[in-house]
């Protein structure tokens, strides 16, 4: 017998969504999203559950990602298999950032991708020194999607931006620090803390400062002016300009890591940040992103990206357009424009 890919119950009063794929990093499929989605609908109004934990089994990884193989495979064909994973994980991610219970989300490794999607929308998302946080999206021609659009551009000083764009991997402090993780905690007391969350949900507040360590200063906040200075620019072209007259090695680096990135995944995510951040609703965000995430599957840079980065990885993908100055304004906006109305995303009923 196969073990579930996401073993759920009740312990108490606490709800329990464990991920359960350690070979795979814990990255979603459509059925994980599905069985997380009926289980939450199920808790939402059920007073014998006062609080929901997410978690992951085994000491690898929180949630890589989603299950890109099959996105690329999907993409290549007729793409149906790619829509109804995106429509599903996105109905995942509304539900939770509108959960009226309180979600713990235990982000103890990997949280890239649709990791992020299911972890920042909880209203306690605790990093430990394993949390390593990464959107990286824009090297395998993606785009920081699950709600990447609506958080990002709202972390200070265009460090969202600097995160959507490079795709760089930042730790416990720093996640912290931009406000991915509300608490830090050393892995060898999650058990502990667990344990008496469990017998007593209440308490949650009141035992994430107890069981709080310190994460240390953030790396990131020695390049924080940087990142506001250099990426604050009016679009790509602006920012690539920004980082090359500047001259100094920081800049020099970011530029050389910005090379390797998919030139109209850059594009599209500057613009899919530039409206995330006047989104009037999640939702509204949501139903955007999918139109983006339905199109851009069945892109030459998403199969090209995934081949480079993922399947072969020789990390040396053929980029088309291969530069910055061939990506025309009218295929950043076809991205981006409504779909037929019957295949619009719409959120799950009731959440």
């Amino acid at each position: 017998m196969e073990e579930p890919e996401i073993l759920v119950g009740v312990e108490g009063r606490v709800g329990r969504l464990t991920l359960n794929r350690p070979r795979a990093l814990h990255a979603l499929t459509t059925g994980m999203c599905r069985t997380m989605t009926g289980a939450l609908m199920a808790w939402r109004d059920d007073p014998g559950v006062e609080l929901v934990l997410l978690d992951h089994s085994g000491e690898r990884g929180f949630c890589a990602g989603g299950d890109i193989r099959m996105l690329a495979e999907s993409g290549a064909g007729d793409g149906r298999a790619a829509r109804e994973f995106f429509f599903v994980e996105y109905r995942l991610n509304h539900l939770l950032f509108g959960y009226p219970k309180p979600i713990v989300a235990v982000m103890d490794g990997v949280t890239m991708g649709g990791g992020v999607g299911i972890s920042l929308p909880c209203r306690y998302r605790v990093a430990t020194e394993r949390t390593t946080f990464a959107m990286p999206e824009t090297g395998i021609g993606l785009f920081p999607d699950v709600g990447g659009g609506w958080f990002l551009p709202r972390m200070p000083d265009h460090i969202g931006l600097w995160l959507a764009l490079t795709g760089a991997r930042i730790k416990a402090a720093d996640c912290e620090l931009v406000g991915v993780a509300t608490d830090y905690l050393e892995s060898a007391a999650i058990p502990g803390f667990k344990a008496r969350l469990i017998a007593d949900p209440a308490a949650a507040e009141t035992l994430l400062t107890e069981y709080e360590a310190d994460a240390g200063r953030p790396p990131l906040a020695a390049d924080q002016d940087h990142i506001a200075r250099l990426f604050g620019g009016d679009g790509v072209e602006a920012i690539f300009a920004a980082l090359q007259a500047d001259g100094g090695a920081w800049a020099a680096g970011q530029l050389a890591t910005l090379q390797t990135k998919s030139p109209h995944s850059m594009k599209v995510s500057f613009r899919l940040l530039q409206l995330g951040a006047k989104s009037a609703s999640f939702a509204e965000h949501m139903a955007m992103e999918y139109r983006i995430g339905a199109r851009q599957v069945a892109t030459h840079d998403f199969r090209e990206g995934v081949r480079a980065v993922i399947v072969e990885k020789d990390n040396a993908p053929a980029w088309n357009p291969p530069t910055l100055e061939g990506v025309t304004e009218a295929s950043v906006e076809a991205v981006f424009a409504p779909l037929p109305s019957a295949e619009e995303w719409t959120p799950l009923e009731g959440a």
